[in-house]
């Protein structure tokens, strides 16, 4: 059984289950955190799409060794806790669903945007990134997402960043494709969560989900 504080979060009309088992992985990871993405247009604010970001079970320990003593806002405003959540030493997964349609071509010139913008700041950008960002583009050339279908992300601590697309809320089992550069599968989720991740709302949710754990003082249970 899931431990209580592993719910469902709903986004919009999108619910994220409180465990997924990722593409091409034996592990069932729990949900972190979810939110929207949006941009301020005009007087409006437009939400494009919905994030939910599943960690293996032991980030709990991992995290609250260093993270357990602050308050929820304290972790929500922290640029380093979200720094340790994307490096840290275990898997993360990633759903990305549409509240409106995007085609590839316009999220992953997005992302590519970002990704770079993370690196110049921390004087990491090279040839390797560089070509990485190429593949990634390409992969997603083709495609079109309409609500509801979502862009999945695998994220290994050794550097590899699985892509997978869903048309239907399903998960398949095996990744689509797997770009080996471990700076591009960290900037994926830093672009999400970072410094200026673009879901503020999924920030929120994660430090307030992680910071309920931690006082527990256990990671939730797998629910093999």
């Amino acid at each position: 059984m899931a431990h209580p504080s592993v719910t469902a979060v709903n986004v919009e009309n999108f619910t994220f289950p409180p465990t997924v088992k990722p593409p091409s992985s034996g592990d069932t990871f729990f949900l972190g955190g979810a939110g929207v993405r949006g941009l301020q247009i005009q007087d409006n604010f437009v939400k494009f799409t919905a994030i939910g970001i599943y960690l293996q079970y032991d980030a709990v320990p991992f995290l609250a060794a260093k993270w357990n003593a602050n308050s929820a806002p304290a972790l929500t405003d922290s640029v380093h806790f979200f720094r340790d959540i994307v490096t840290g030493p275990f898997e993360k997964f990633m759903q990305v669903t549409m509240i409106l349609p995007l085609t590839g071509q316009q999220y992953s010139e997005k992302v590519a945007e970002n990704c770079v913008a993370i690196w110049k700041s921390l004087g990491i950008y090279t040839d390797a990134e560089a070509q990485a960002i190429d593949k990634f583009v390409s992969v997603f050339k083709d495609e079109t997402f309409p609500p509801a279908s979502s862009i999945l992300f695998t994220v290994s601590p050794k550097g590899s960043l699985a892509i997978s697309f869903s048309k239907d809320g399903t998960i398949p089992e095996v990744a689509g494709t797997v770009i080996e550069n471990k700076l591009l599968s960290e900037a994926v989720l830093e672009s999400m969560i970072g410094k200026n991740g673009v879901s503020p709302a999924a920030k929120q949710s994660l430090a307030s989900r992680l910071s309920e754990l931690f006082k527990e003082g256990a990671a939730p249970e797998s629910d093999k």
